[in-house]
């Protein structure tokens, strides 16, 4: 799974976590499930992921600087507090 992919069903998970809860202030050890796949026409089956989305999130704030601007502006639009 290439990197790209990998950030991306991170993000999914976040902006499911920022639906449900309001927020992204969760706990470093915070597990997200989330589900993939299973679409109609998708022809896979439907999979649960557990995410470790807290240190996700952690490591996202302190990386800011080496995230581009579509990520930056993707993750503040789900309400993230980047300090």
């Amino acid at each position: 799974m290439s990197q790209a992919a990998k950030w991306a069903m991170h993000y999914t998970a976040a902006r499911q976590f920022y639906q449900r809860e309001g927020h992204l202030t969760l706990p470093r050890k915070h597990v997200e499930t989330v589900a993939l796949g299973g679409g109609e026409g998708e022809g896979r089956e439907r999979r649960e992921v557990s995410l470790k989305l807290g240190a996700w999130i952690g490591n996202q704030r302190t990386r800011v600087a080496s995230l581009t601007p579509e990520r930056i502006e993707q993750l503040s639009k789900i309400g993230m507090r980047w300090a």
